[in-house]
């Protein structure tokens, strides 16, 4: 990332494994970067939870009726420098349609979207140019779905090749 880049999203994928998180908390280091993430409330109860907030973790509640698209951009409101990184499938599980999440609080807290794809078939992390979303949708999830269709995760048949939006 840009070091003038105070503020953005980034999405990665394909999240496919229990690896994948893993492999961002080690390229995050290596790269010095210090980006936060969402992650289910369950994985910061006791008696390993204190480990997820200290690597950056936000609880979220899936199960609330919260817009968690508000309270994302209040904290980008709140900062002067605060990134969030996430996994546009929103599970490991193989999914049909992206969920629309990220793109939300990138539009809303006016911050750009950058793309890290975990790319176990080439074994290697690729990252795209952080950009700023034109509002358009199909435009944009095209952008995004183009810098990932290639991508082979841990497990690809659960990867991002044949995806549609939420």
């Amino acid at each position: 990332m840009p070091p003038s880049l105070d503020k953005f999203v980034i999405i990665v994928g394909p999240h496919t494994s229990y690896l994948d998180f893993i492999l961002g908390v080690a390229v995050r280091s290596v790269m010095q970067m210090r980006t936060h993430y969402l992650g289910k409330k369950e994985l910061f109860q006791p008696p390993f939870g204190f480990i997820f907030k200290m690597l950056g973790g936000y609880p979220v509640d899936r199960s609330s009726s919260k817009n968690m698209v508000d309270e994302v951009v209040k904290v980008f409101d709140a900062h002067e420098k605060f990134s969030i990184a996430l996994a546009p499938e929103g599970t490991r599980k193989k999914v049909e349609k992206l969920r629309t999440g990220f793109y939300h609080i990138a539009l809303k807290a006016k911050v750009p979207l950058a793309m890290a794809a975990l790319d176990f078939g080439n074994k290697e992390v690729i990252f795209s140019d952080p950009f700023e979303l034109t509002g358009n949708k199909q435009e944009d999830f095209e952008r995004i779905f183009a810098f990932f269709r290639n991508v082979k995760g841990k497990y690809p048949e659960s990867g991002m090749h044949n995806l549609k939006i939420e």
